[in-house]
């Protein structure tokens, strides 16, 4: 599993600027919104996904406020029927646990089994907070710099528009 330590030396050494806050463990966007944390910027939400079969998993990301409808996520993006990944699968995958999927987690999928997705919505905030594999501390990076990990981390990213 990827430590949240580590993932703050992986950004250090790749030279991605952020910013850290640590904090009691959050669970969902209501206990974000407690901690005060979405006075710093927007949250994103992380969904594990997989296909009807369990074949083709997905790492979608939007922002915290967003519904998703996951059956037009999946004629969108040309899948079968989309639902949650298994917490083992997750592990697996992304070496994170439940409560803590980051898009961070995506450095530890060396074998790219993961297809990246992000809500077009992203694209023009300046910032975006994200869990570091560790739901209690929150960082804030640029929309650039997280395509910047995803590109250093060997994944294509593709943009999907969400109602």
């Amino acid at each position: 599993m990827l430590e949240k330590e580590q993932v703050y030396q992986i950004l250090k050494e790749w030279e991605i600027p952020y910013e850290g806050v640590e904090h009691p463990a959050v669970f969902t966007m209501e206990q974000v919104q407690e901690q005060g944390l979405l006075e710093r910027g927007p949250i994103c939400k992380n969904l594990f996904l997989r296909d009807n079969k369990g074949k083709r998993f997905y790492l979608l990301v939007v922002l915290g406020d967003k519904h998703v409808d996951l059956r037009a996520l999946a004629q969108q993006i040309g899948s079968t029927k989309l639902g949650f990944a298994s917490e083992q699968r997750l592990e697996e995958l992304l070496g994170v646990r439940q409560g803590s999927v980051s898009p961070l987690g995506v450095f530890y999928d060396k074998e790219g089994r993961v297809q990246v997705l992000l809500d077009q919505e992203m694209v023009d905030q300046p910032r975006l907070g994200f869990h570091p594999n560790d739901n209690t501390a929150t960082l804030w990076i640029s929309y650039e710099s997280l395509l910047h990990y995803f590109d250093r981390c060997g994944h294509k990213v593709s943009l999907v528009t969400l109602a």
